[in-house]
């Protein structure tokens, strides 16, 4: 697998702040709040501008319980549920990402279409067939998002089994780990040195995100428009960064990493 490249090689990271980055984020608000998209929808963007769109398909993996509901919600603008029910079936959740890209300057509009597959009908049903079988998530997936939470070790200490057994059925996806409940550090059962020792065996990306459903109107609601794109940008650039690396090199763009690269 390719070593992740430098951060900001790809992609701008903090381009989305700037002017420019506001007026195409623009596409994906309404009223200050994020737009929710369907299966066949795109953003609509001005006739004058002419983006190219590259679609991702992106297994969200990880323990019941440690948040991948939750860091949908969040890349997506929705709701993020206060309180954690097991996620029934299947659920696909599309996301769309302007970033522009450092080498050409080029704007790309990033389409991420998220599945996340409850633990429970992960067991339930499989012994049935494609496209019913929940291992339909992992065919063709473009990328594995692999989480544990700060606050369960035991999550953490799976992820090397969560690593062997879904990614491998897809050689040469994008891997990347992300710590949810960061915003509870100070109770932390995964200490940095462990995180550490991690990323030298795997060299494999390792974001943070913070839990908290964001701060609340009177009536409930959580106000998420652009405040909630600063929670969530890291990661979205990160995806990003790392897909249109991994297309660089399946295009003959980038050199190839050597057959003895550790993953």
């Amino acid at each position: 697998m390719a070593r992740p490249p430098t951060p900001g090689s790809m992609v701008i990271p903090d381009w989305h702040e700037s002017a420019e980055g506001k007026e195409y984020l623009g596409c994906i608000l309404r009223k200050n709040r994020r737009r929710v998209f369907g299966l066949l929808e795109r953003p609509m963007l001005p006739p004058s501008v002419a983006v190219d769109t590259a679609s991702y398909k992106i297994f969200v993996s990880g323990k019941s319980g440690v948040g991948k509901t939750a860091l949908v919600a969040k890349l997506a603008g929705l709701e993020v549920p206060i309180v954690h029910h097991e996620t029934t079936g299947i659920q696909t959740t599309v996301v769309f990402w302007p970033a522009k890209l450092q080498a050409t300057g080029r704007v790309v509009m990033f389409r991420f279409e998220f599945w996340d597959c409850g633990e429970s009908a992960l067991k339930k049903f499989d012994h049935m067939l494609p496209p019913f079988h929940p291992q339909a998530c992992q065919e063709k997936a473009d990328a594995f998002l692999f989480l544990f939470s700060f606050t369960d070790r035991a999550s953490f200490m799976d992820l090397p089994g969560q690593l062997a057994r879904v990614a491998g059925q897809v050689p040469g996806a994008v891997r990347i780990v992300i710590g949810s409940k960061f915003d509870q550090y100070m109770h932390t059962d995964v200490p940095e040195r462990d995180l550490t020792a991690f990323r030298r065996a795997w060299e494999l990306p390792l974001l943070r995100v913070k839990s908290v459903p964001g701060r609340r109107l009177a009536d409930g609601r959580t106000l998420d428009g652009r405040a909630g794109l600063a929670d969530v940008a890291h990661v979205l650039n990160g995806l990003a960064e790392q897909l249109w690396h991994q297309d660089q090199v399946a295009a003959g763009l980038l050199p190839s990493p050597p057959e003895n690269t550790p993953i």
